[in-house]
C-alpha cells in the first residue's frame, strides 16, 4: 500500500457524516487506503460509518486513547509506506493527495510535509492551527505562515512556495510510516495538542526535512473537540508546550529558557484574569504544577533526544520572540519576519 489516510474519530458522527465524502471522493487509487480509527466512540459512528461508506476500513480502538496514543494505535495495523493523520473535520480538495506523494517520492531527506490549510469557515482565509507550515520561536510559542498569534492572513497566494518548516500540522500530516515509527510517533502522554510539534521537533534534530506544499489545499474547520478558549484546552497547550521544551531543548538553553517562559505563563495567566477567564487563569497555574510533578518521568525522553540530536540550532527555530515581535515590532504577518523568509 502507498498510502493510508487515517483519520481519528471520536463520537464524531455528524462530522464523519459532513467531511468524509470528499475524502473518499478525492482519495482514490489501487495504492490508497481511507481509514477511520475510531477511539472507543459511544455515539453511531461505527454503524453509520459501515451503512453509509462501506469502502472505508474501520480500525476499531476499545476505548479512548486520545489523540497521541489513538494514531500511534491506528496505525500498528496499517501498512503503508505514507500515512495521513487527517483530522475528521478536513475538507479536502481534489488531487489533494498528488502533490504530497510526488514530492516525497523525490525528496527521500524529507519526512514529512502539510498541504496549505485554509480555514472552512472563512475559505478565502489561512486556518489557525497550520495555515502555510509551522515555525517555533525561542520559548516554544509556534506559530504559522499566515498566522501569528491570533492575526490570520488571507490567502492571496503569498505563501505558495514550497519551504521547509518547523512543524506540519496534526490537522493534516503526511509522514513517512517509517519515519514516525523510528522517532517514536506522537507522545501519548500529551494526550493531545502540541503532540505534532514535539515529533516534528525529534525528526528536525534528527536531520530529517519537513515541507509545506501549497499546491494541496484542504479546509479544516479548527476547534471541533475544544474551543479555543476552553480551560481544559488551555490546560494541555501550556502544559504539553513546557514538556515538549524540557524534551526537546539543548541543554545550553534549557535553563534559561524555562526561567524566562515562567515568567511568561505568570502574564498569561494575569492576562485570563484580568479578562474575567477566572478558569483559563487557574488552567495556566495547573498546567505549571503538572510540568513540575511528571517532569522526571520526561527524563529519559530527553536522555534519548539529546542523544540522537546532530542538527543544532535548527534553522526554523528563530532565535528571538515572537510575543516581542508582534507586540512590541509590530509584525503582524509572516512575511515580515526577518529571521525567516517564505
Amino acid at each position: 500500500m502507498k498510502v493510508a489516510v487515517v483519520i481519528l474519530n471520536w463520537n464524531g458522527c455528524d462530522m464523519l457524516r459532513t467531511f468524509l465524502p470528499s475524502v473518499v471522493r478525492y482519495s482514490e487509487g489501487e495504492e490508497i487506503e481511507v481509514c477511520v480509527a475510531d477511539n472507543g466512540s459511544t455515539d453511531a459512528s461505527v454503524d453509520m460509518l459501515q451503512k453509509e461508506f462501506p469502502s472505508v476500513r474501520n480500525i476499531l480502538l476499545e476505548q479512548n486513547h486520545g489523540f497521541a496514543d489513538g494514531y500511534n494505535w491506528a496505525l500498528q495495523q496499517v501498512e503503508a509506506e505514507y500515512v495521513v493523520l487527517l483530522n475528521s473535520d478536513v475538507e479536502v480538495t481534489e488531487r489533494w493527495l498528488e502533490p504530497m506523494i510526488d514530492y516525497l517520492d523525490n525528496h527521500p531527506e524529507v519526512a514529512a510535509c502539510q498541504p496549505k490549510i485554509r480555514s472552512q469557515r472563512q475559505k478565502e482565509y489561512f486556518e489557525y492551527a497550520g495555515a502555510a507550515g509551522g515555525f517555533i520561536d525561542r520559548y516554544g510559542y509556534p506559530f504559522c505562515r499566515g498566522r501569528i498569534m491570533n492575526i490570520v492572513e488571507k490567502d492571496k497566494g503569498q505563501y505558495d512556495t514550497v519551504i521547509p518548516v518547523f512543524w506540519a500540522t496534526g490537522a493534516a500530516l503526511f509522514i513517512r510510516r517509517a519515519d514516525y515509527l523510528e522517532a517514536g510517533g506522537l507522545d501519548g502522554r500529551f494526550f493531545a495538542h502540541m503532540e505534532e510539534i514535539d515529533l516534528c521537533w525529534r525528526l528536525r534534530s534528527r536531520g530529517r526535512e519537513i515541507v509545506c506544499i501549497p499546491q494541496s489545499v484542504v479546509y479544516h474547520v479548527g476547534g471541533a473537540t475544544l474551543k479555543k478558549d476552553n480551560p481544559r484546552k488551555t490546560f494541555l497547550n501550556f502544559r504539553n508546550n513546557l514538556v515538549m521544551l524540557y524534551k526537546n531543548l539543548p541543554e545550553a538553553e534549557l535553563n534559561k529558557v524555562m526561567c524566562i517562559r515562567a515568567w511568561l505563563d505568570y502574564v498569561a495567566a494575569l492576562t485570563f484574569l484580568l479578562k474575567g477567564q477566572l478558569e483559563n487563569a487557574r488552567a495556566v497555574m495547573q498546567a505549571r504544577k503538572e510540568y513540575k510533578r511528571s517532569r522526571s518521568s520526561f527524563s529519559s525522553s530527553r536522555e534519548e533526544n539529546l542523544r540522537k540530536t546532530f542538527l543544532n540550532p535548527i534553522p526554523e527555530r528563530i532565535k528571538s520572540s515572537i510575543l516581542w515581535l508582534f507586540y512590541v515590532r509590530g509584525c503582524k504577518r509572516f512575511s515580515q519576519l526577518s529571521d525567516l523568509k517564505g
